[in-house]
């Protein structure tokens, strides 16, 4: 039996692969077996189902009213004032417009920033209680105490963590990776992992080859972490779609619009519906909160 077959094997049987397996599988320039690994993986946590999230994003000081459709499952604030009392105000007029539906914005550096020297507990419990369901950005790549970030988002109620990357390299991602299924494993809590970088540079364009990559390894590294998310408006309906043959079964960030100017098959809403089936799997519409819809 080759490397593959017991991979494959372990996977089939319900065993996580080891940390150097998948630290041998990162340095492969082979993605076809890694997907697979990935996509069997992927197929005993979730089977058919691909969720996707429609947003409906709007900057910090502007006005929501006219920025929520009805078909937005979750209400994203974008960028971050200077002062706490204006992310406050800012996320109580985002749910005075959400009304149920969840309220996601800032990040973890936006935080430690209101905080000082004062700790973070207090910021994160009156931007709780202002209406905030999720601190949108925590990359594991810049924050310096991982684990103390998420044992105080925990103790502040924030129980579903979204984990993301800001900018490291592929090359430098794969610990950091199976970090964060050993803090899921440690601590739990955390609800979806999205390895490719939010941060595009321009000069460095990431490759379909290694974001598709990246994202079996996110799989394979952090089983334990539910969804491993691909963001739609950033990497594009095609990328997302090969990924989900890789191992991702959720979809961030898709436009909330109902508008069609170039006609009804190219709204947002059935080109990812389209998409997802075209690659296999079945679309289900999900909330803010990780609740199908």
């Amino acid at each position: 039996m080759n490397a593959f077959e017991t991979h494959m094997e372990r996977i089939a049987g319900g065993t996580t692969l080891a940390a150097d397996d998948v630290r041998e599988l990162a340095a492969t320039p082979d993605i076809l077996p890694l997907g697979m690994l990935a996509d069997a993986l992927r197929r005993r946590l979730h089977g058919t189902s691909t969720t996707y999230l429609r947003v409906a994003a709007c900057r910090f000081d502007q006005s929501f009213t006219d920025a929520v459709p009805p078909s937005a499952g979750e209400v994203r604030i974008l960028g971050a004032p200077d002062t706490l009392d204006s992310a406050v105000t800012a996320v109580a007029t985002a749910k005075g417009v959400a009304g149920t539906r969840a309220v996601a914005g800032y990040s973890w550096a936006d935080v430690e920033r209101w905080a000082g020297a004062d700790g973070v507990a207090r910021i994160l419990d009156a931007l709780r209680q202002a209406g905030l369901d999720a601190v949108a950005e925590l990359p594991i790549d810049t924050i310096a105490d991982l684990p103390g970030a998420v044992r105080a988002l925990k103790t502040a109620g924030f129980d579903r963590l979204r984990l993301s990357v800001a900018r490291v390299p592929a090359a430098d991602r794969t610990n950091l990776l199976l970090r964060a299924g050993e803090l899921q494993e440690e601590l739990g809590g955390i609800q979806s992992l999205d390895p490719l970088p939010a941060a595009l540079n321009a000069f460095r364009p990431t490759t379909g080859y290694e974001d598709v990559k990246m994202v079996a390894i996110g799989r394979l590294a952090a089983p334990a972490i539910p969804s491993i998310q691909v963001d739609w408006p950033r990497y594009g309906p095609k990328l997302a779609q090969v990924a989900l043959t890789f191992g991702a079964d959720d979809i961030y960030g898709v436009s909330a619009s109902d508008e069609a100017p170039e006609g009804r098959r190219r709204a947002a809403l059935e080109e990812i519906r389209r998409n997802i089936e075209a690659a296999g799997f079945e679309p289900v519409a999900r909330d803010g909160r990780f609740s199908t819809v």
